[in-house]
């Protein structure tokens, strides 16, 4: 296969199939019942014109016949008057018109057999005509219902163009508000963390309004700490360190006497050395 055969080939099938996508069953339908209609009307027409034909040779052989009637009277008025080349002359005529006649009888007989004809094919093709047109508009009526039905699944399946431009429409509508949803909630978080700044605080107030979030802050750590280190100890089961104690809970008072736990009594003696010299001198 040549070139020029494969690109006539390509150029008749992209054809063929466009054709299909737009053609329309019922469009060629009414189309083809006008083509019908209109053969039908020139079906008439040639009944109606072998009919005026029929009727022209009629008239003209009445004529004939009337002027071969008067021939025949004008002959034998001269044969009474012993005129008898007049009526040999009336009687030559009257002989043409006879074969004339004739010729017209023959037509005449041929414009009746193609009238009949004629009449008979415009009947059958008015019939056939009406016929189509009954089915015409029935096969009609089922495209459109099949039509309208199809649209209805599709659009209850979401599959139909137009209701797939509007899923597409609300798709990107969600995707754009999720997005501006997304925006204002990172804005948000940056203003908040400071790495933003407000432009609609008035002087220092946002400066100060983050030193004190920050102190919030680190109070809510340390709290946070001291909480997780109490839950900690407290799965663990052991005692806590005298450190973590004496910074848990404060010392009691001591009593007059008692010594401390850890400290040596080395002072006493030395108060007992100050007070006797004291009692001697008393």
């Amino acid at each position: 296969m040549g070139v020029w055969q494969r690109m006539t080939l390509i150029f008749r099938s992209k054809a063929n199939k466009a054709l299909d996508r737009a053609e329309d069953p019922r469009e060629m339908l009414d189309y083809s019942y006008q083509r019908q209609t209109e053969l039908l009307v020139k079906v008439r027409r040639g009944v109606a014109d072998v009919a005026t034909s029929r009727k022209r040779v009629e008239l003209q052989i009445g004529q004939l016949e009337q002027q071969s009637a008067k021939l025949q009277g004008q002959a034998e008025k001269a044969i009474s008057v012993d005129r008898e080349d007049l009526a040999r002359e009336a009687l030559t005529r009257k002989s043409a018109l006879t074969t004339q006649i004739g010729e017209l009888q023959t037509q005449l007989a041929q414009l009746q057999g193609e009238e009949e004809k004629l009449t008979l094919a415009q009947q059958r093709l008015s019939a056939k005509v009406e016929a189509f047109r009954t089915r015409k508009e029935t096969i009609k009526a089922t495209y459109t219902a099949a039509e309208a039905q199809t649209r209805i699944n599709e659009a209850v399946a979401g599959i139909g163009e137009e209701m797939g431009d509007v899923g597409l429409a609300i798709q990107r509508a969600e995707d754009k508000t999720a997005e501006m949803q997304a925006r204002a909630g990172a804005v948000d978080e940056l203003i908040a963390s400071g790495a933003l700044d407000d432009m609609t605080a008035i002087g220092g107030s946002d400066d100060i309004s983050r030193e004190l979030e920050s102190m919030s802050s680190r109070s809510d750590v340390e709290t946070e700490l001291a909480a997780l280190k109490a839950k900690t100890h407290g799965e663990i089961g052991g005692p806590a360190s005298a450190g973590e104690l004496g910074s848990a809970a404060p010392a009691e008072p001591m009593q007059a006497g008692a010594e401390a736990p850890g400290q040596q009594p080395a002072q006493q003696p030395a108060q007992q050395q100050v007070q006797q010299p004291e009692e001697g001198r008393a």
